[in-house]
């Protein structure tokens, strides 16, 4: 199974979000549970373009009880990691590819879309 390459698992609450994602950056992050085997399940896969721990908290509390987290240099890595999960991972509970950050006409290294 493919690595993640982001930090955790912790649990998402509030106050969990705020004591390991400290820094005002932007990132990438999976949303999800660790199973019997203690493999974590990816559900969904996000980022944030501005600040990861204030995207996170929006999802706090939700249907997912851990999340796994990175911070990147800038929206355009955080979107490239976004990329990278979704198609090493397929969350179910991501319907759509990932979109580009506003403003920018990137587009997915991996699929092009």
């Amino acid at each position: 199974m493919a690595s993640t390459g982001l930090r955790g698992p912790f649990v998402l609450i509030t106050a969990t979000v705020d004591g390991v994602v400290t820094k005002t950056s932007p990132g990438a992050y999976a949303l999800g549970w660790v199973d019997e085997n203690r493999i974590f399940r990816i559900q969904y896969v996000g980022r944030a373009d501005d600040d990861v721990n204030k995207r996170l908290k929006d999802w706090a509390p939700a249907n997912y009880p851990e999340f796994k987290f990175e911070y990147y240099g800038s929206a355009e890595l955080a979107y490239r990691k976004e990329c990278d999960l979704y198609h090493d991972f397929n969350p179910p509970d991501n319907v759509n590819h990932p979109a580009c950050p506003k403003g920018s006409n990137l587009s997915c290294q991996r699929c092009g879309k």
